[in-house]
């Protein structure tokens, strides 16, 4: 009886092992599968004189690019954070880019909004744009498709925030407080701007809040068997021209730096219409002072 039992026991066992083995081969060729579907080269920046390798831990600048994109419209950057990381002071610098700051369109011979680049010419207008903003090289990015932050965040089962001011839009009430969030919730949460004394900078404190929330979710335990669904996700809303390698090495050696992200945001500023547009016209010594800032941080 006792050996008929242990067979039993043995038997579901080597069920879960099989099960366990078999989810766990199917998750790598997702994430190979994502992975792939996610690359999008784009072209080296004229601003770095040399290469720079992230196995040797040099310092690196990152393009985040939220973007508003459907099947029939190529979108907007409603989202545009460049973040520098410095390996040897193990910390990241944040600034966001009010979508609507007037500059020059690079290869467009145009001045308009920077959030117009992407509308005109893509990923790569885009980062010619703010490199040209900012005077700082862009060595990689992450475009996601906001539309895309619903699935991801249903997939790990929402997101929690904290909310630093009471906010109603339509149907939906945000209190002061810690929040649990769905995908739905979080997106709207991220785009609230004219309920916002605060304006734009408001939904770019949210904006980031979120993307940090996310980042947060990603790292749990609990996560691990929903990866499935967050890969999916992934490939199809998140392009990117970091390599496969590159994102094991940052994993590898920059594992616990999230903890350590100062952020900013531009304060110095006026805005005003021309014609039928509004426009935020950024502080030259502001942008100066940033750029400064972000160039010491990539040693430079």
């Amino acid at each position: 009886m006792k050996s008929k039992k242990k067979k039993i026991i043995l038997s579901i066992v080597g069920v879960c092992v099989v099960l366990i083995g078999a989810y766990v081969v199917n998750l790598a060729i997702a994430a190979q599968n994502a992975l792939k579907t996610m690359q999008q080269p784009i072209e080296k920046s004229d601003k770095r004189e040399e290469e720079i390798s992230l196995e040797k831990k040099d310092p690196f600048s990152l393009a985040l690019l939220g973007v508003d994109e459907t099947e029939t419209n190529l979108g907007r950057t409603d989202t545009i954070i460049v973040a520098t990381v410095n390996p040897e002071k193990n910390t990241i610098k944040m600034l966001s880019i009010p979508r609507d700051t007037r500059t020059e369109i690079v290869g467009n011979d145009t001045v308009e909004k920077i959030n117009h680049a992407y509308t005109r010419g893509g990923t790569q207008m885009s980062i010619a744009t703010i490199e040209n903003f900012l005077d700082v090289p862009i060595d990689y990015y992450v475009q996601i498709n906001l539309e895309g932050f619903r699935d991801m965040i249903d997939a790990f089962g929402g997101v929690t925030v904290a909310n630093d001011m009471d906010l109603t839009f339509k149907k939906y009430h945000f209190p002061e407080g810690n929040l649990r969030l769905t995908g739905e919730e979080a997106l709207v949460f991220s785009r609230i701007r004219y309920e916002d004394p605060r304006g734009d900078f408001g939904r770019q404190l949210r904006q980031r809040q979120i993307i940090e929330a996310i980042l947060g979710e990603g790292t749990k335990m609990s996560s691990v068997m929903k990866y499935d669904d967050v890969l999916r996700s992934l490939g199809a809303n998140v392009k990117t021209n970091i390599s496969v390698k590159e994102m094991i090495n940052l994993q590898k050696q920059y594992s616990g730096i999230e903890k350590n992200i100062e952020q900013y945001q531009f304060e110095e500023f006026s805005g005003g219409y021309i014609g039928k547009y509004w426009y935020f016209f950024p502080d030259e010594e502001e942008v100066a002072k940033y750029s400064a800032m972000l160039r010491e941080h990539l040693e430079i």
